[in-house]
């Protein structure tokens, strides 16, 4: 197992899993070219094209940005990295808007029978979901921060190893 492990760098349910969703993928490209091969092939070129010619900049812009304005001071409270705690919610509420964006901005021809919605309901629910990500992201990065603040003030509290207390 330990050769495995250094030959591959993951355990073997990794490896496993990594074949599956290959397999899954391959076998849905292989359906959708039986049926519409030009329109995937454009559209595979099209996203590679929108995502690492305009995508890519922004987001790459907009993380530099994010961490060059919110860097914090050094004090003595140890800190905890927080950036990811701002890029997950944003991803997934990103991911959300660019599939969903018909709906959300009302530019699209109203289903009323498939989604038996209104069409005024989707922006307000995408920005609850965003809240509810962000205010997720707020606790778990507010529970780690206290937990590793009071692993450091434990830390402070007992004496070194081999210092006794008393004299």
């Amino acid at each position: 197992m330990a050769r495995f492990l250094r030959w591959y760098g993951s355990g073997p349910l990794h490896l496993l899993v990594l074949i599956a969703s290959f397999a899954i993928t391959g076998y849905a490209l292989v359906r959708l070219f039986a049926v519409r091969p030009i329109e995937v092939a454009i559209w595979f070129v099209g996203a590679a094209i929108l995502h690492d010619l305009i995508l890519l900049p922004l987001y790459s812009l907009a993380d530099l940005s994010a961490q060059a304005v919110l860097r914090h001071q050094a004090t003595r409270e140890p800190q905890v990295p927080w950036l990811n705690y701002l890029r997950v919610p944003t991803f997934l509420a990103g991911v959300l808007l660019l599939v969903w964006f018909p709906l959300i901005l009302d530019l699209s021809i109203p289903y009323p029978g498939a989604a038996r919605l209104p069409e005024g309901v989707y922006l307000g629910r995408w920005l609850a979901i965003t809240a509810v990500l962000f205010a997720a992201a707020a606790l778990a990065f507010a529970l780690k921060l206290r937990r590793v603040r009071r692993a450091a003030h434990a830390g402070e509290k007992r004496p070194a190893p081999g210092h006794d207390a008393a004299p």
